[in-house]
């Protein structure tokens, strides 16, 4: 099958296109058949060598930790689907990766893939997704009328975090720049701070939750906001026990745990309609098309989530 893989840690150039053997699924795994995959900012940090002391891969290393298409070969355990489903998945960080034509999960970490997107639509979905639910349902356990301040919501964990919040009936405030307003209240934000006029300590109610996108002075000054009581929870660094005891706040740090059933429930809010994907520019599965993906995401300047089609 084809792939882009990295023989080692370093820029965009390791970026190569390889023709690979398939995936060999074991008894709990459905070999999906890739239609559309994403770019995430951790799929470059891992290219760059960034994680390298957390995560411990084995080169060649395909990237790459989104993934709709369809179920083509299932193992000999698997229950929970049958060939020809429509399933999207973020797969085990662990094993190989999204960018390339074929991809073995384990089925406890797909799910059907929401019937109203397409593809590409469904591949911007889990690893956001996921990231949003944990940290909002699961961590902060969030309830209808609270308030919520998102840091940065223009971003694709961001904007999908509004959402949910306002899935779960919460009021919800959102950071961001001018450049982010539009999709910030297409996300359906209440209120938009444009942090680079406003301060938002000052500009901000007191809030039960902050869903922290960006960390440093950000984080600490959020705690202004919050009520006793109240949740800081971050994807970027682990919050300082100490400041959230002064704050009597319940603080934490949130990475991601694949799971096909959270991602099956993010699903039926998407059915539903309460929740709808925002895609970006889209690029093929070569070696010149990810590497652009790639450069596109270095540069923080993608509107919406960025797009590898792999199969039309």
């Amino acid at each position: 099958m084809k792939a882009i893989i990295i023989n080692e840690y370093g820029g965009r150039d390791q970026l190569v296109e390889k023709n690979v053997n398939n995936p060999k699924p074991g008894p709990k795994d459905v070999l999906i058949e890739v239609y559309a995959t994403s770019v995430n900012p951790v799929d470059w940090k891992i290219r760059e060598g960034y994680l390298k002391d957390n995560l411990q891969l084995k080169f060649p290393v395909i990237l790459g930790w989104d993934a709709a298409g369809v179920v083509r070969e299932t193992g000999s355990a698997v229950t929970k689907f049958k060939t020809g489903d429509e399933v999207f998945t973020r797969p085990a960080t662990e094993r190989d990766g999204t960018y390339a034509e074929l991809l073995a999960a384990d089925e406890d970490l797909v799910a059907l893939k929401p019937k109203n997107l397409t593809f590409k639509e469904a591949a911007s979905i889990p690893l956001v997704g996921l990231t949003a639910w944990q940290c909002l349902v699961d961590f902060a356990q969030i309830k209808e009328g609270q308030r919520v301040l998102i840091h940065a919501g223009g971003g694709g964990v961001g904007s999908f975090a509004i959402q949910l919040a306002k899935a779960k009936g919460a009021h919800v405030i959102s950071t961001g720049s001018e450049d982010s307003e539009s999709i910030i209240n297409d996300s359906g934000a209440d209120e938009f701070i444009n942090y680079k006029t406003e301060d938002f300590t000052e500009a901000v109610q007191p809030v039960d939750i902050v869903f922290d996108t960006i960390g440093g002075d950000v984080q600490k000054n959020s705690y202004k906001v919050i009520k006793p009581g109240g949740v800081l929870v971050s994807i970027v660094s682990p919050p300082v026990q100490k400041d959230a005891t002064n704050h009597s706040v319940k603080a934490g740090f949130v990475f991601l745990d694949p799971d096909g059933e959270e991602l099956a429930e993010i699903g039926k809010l998407i059915e539903e309609g309460k929740i709808r994907p925002f895609v970006g520019e889209n690029f093929q599965l070569t070696q010149e098309g990810v590497r652009a993906a790639h450069e596109l995401s270095e540069s923080h300047h993608a509107k919406g989530k960025i797009i590898i089609t792999v199969k039309e």
